[in-house]
């Protein structure tokens, strides 16, 4: 509960929601399917795999409004006959001025097959719509939840005004939350968060809150070409277009190779990263900093290779977590210039927009 010291709750007073946004839609969304995992066809949203954005609830002389806009991605996963998958689902806004029908849905199957994508129709006719419900719901159950944390209680108010506001805010919002019945995984649910954490919940990392980002460039090449322009120090240093500078007191191994526990630093200095983990062909895991992050706040960029035999391409699933609030935009712009697309003019992996 937040602490309120605000008169006929006539001044500006707010409350960010992101990590109760975060928890809201883990609960909700986890589960989510097209129906019996028997069917021919099937897919379950099997986590919520990144939410960024900003969601407060704020109020001035009692009328309390929601403000929010996030951007999200799912996880999922299922089948196709005999063949299973994996993918996402990314939802790149969810905003407190949609309407049911303005959300917009990008779905993706990691090693795409023509077969596999038989699943993509199916997952719109029956996925999307339990999606539309939930995220229609959301502002509602923010103001609900969290309304009454920014407001002096009622009993304290003397205005007559901001109390008529204050009561026409939650009026509709609670008679629309009183007509929705629960439902079970499969369908939308409304029911308040119960508080479990989430994978992109905020953590402290060497001081302050932190953030998780998820990224799918797509590479005209093999994963395993893919895997070693990140492994092997000539590639690296080509397509970064600097050499490796190793920090003080390190030093890096005599192998072409970066070994588990090399650290170095790229762009003058201006990145630091070590490989903290690697599987041949499939994943890579560094640890990753900007010089002027402050001391001790230290990402973790998770990089997972999907091959398309068919269309001959690969997808690479990032997942970055650990990233200072407000440095997302930063991160992403930065690894998508200088990695993303340099790696595609220097070696011809695919198209450059």
């Amino acid at each position: 509960m937040v602490v309120v010291n605000n008169p006929n709750n006539w001044h500006w007073t707010d409350k960010n929601c992101i990590t109760w946004a975060r928890e809201y839609f883990q609960e909700r969304l986890t589960g989510l399917n097209t129906g019996d995992a028997q069917d021919k066809l099937y897919s379950e949203i099997n986590n919520v795999t990144s939410i960024d954005g900003d969601c407060e609830v704020n109020q001035r002389k009692g009328k309390v409004i929601s403000l929010f806009d996030l951007n999200m991605v799912l996880s999922i996963k299922g089948h196709v006959d005999s063949d299973s998958f994996e993918g996402s689902i990314s939802v790149p806004e969810v905003a407190f001025d949609s309407e049911r029908d303005d959300y917009q849905f990008e779905i993706s199957i990691y090693k795409e097959t023509s077969k596999l994508n038989e699943i993509k129709p199916k997952i719109r006719e029956v996925l999307v719509p339990q999606l539309r419900d939930v995220f229609a719901q959301f502002g509602k159950d923010l103001l609900i939840e969290n309304g009454n944390d920014i407001l002096t209680s009622k009993d304290k108010v003397n205005s007559k005004y901001t109390q008529a506001n204050q009561e026409l805010s939650f009026a509709s919002k609670t008679a629309d939350t009183k007509k929705t019945v629960p439902v079970t995984k499969g369908s939308s649910s409304t029911p308040g968060p119960s508080g479990t954490s989430t994978s992109t919940s905020s953590f402290s990392n060497g001081g302050g809150n932190m953030a998780s980002m998820h990224l799918e460039p797509a590479f005209n090449v093999p994963a395993i070409e893919l895997y070693k322009t990140f492994l092997e120090k000539q590639r690296i240093m080509a397509w970064s277009r600097s050499v490796l500078i190793y920090p003080e007191g390190e030093k890096g191994s005599s192998s072409g190779e970066l070994s588990i526990g090399e650290k170095f630093e790229l762009f003058g200095g201006n990145v630091t990263s070590e490989l903290i983990e690697k599987s041949e062909g499939v994943k890579l895991v560094f640890n990753w900093r900007l010089n002027d992050w402050r001391k001790g706040n230290v990402s973790r960029l998770q990089m997972e290779f999907h091959e398309s035999k068919e269309y001959h391409e690969t997808k690479m699933q990032v997942t970055w977590t650990g990233i200072p609030i407000g440095e997302e935009d930063r991160v992403r712009g930065n690894f998508e210039e200088y990695y993303v697309r340099s790696i595609k003019l220097t070696f011809g992996f695919g198209a450059v927009l």
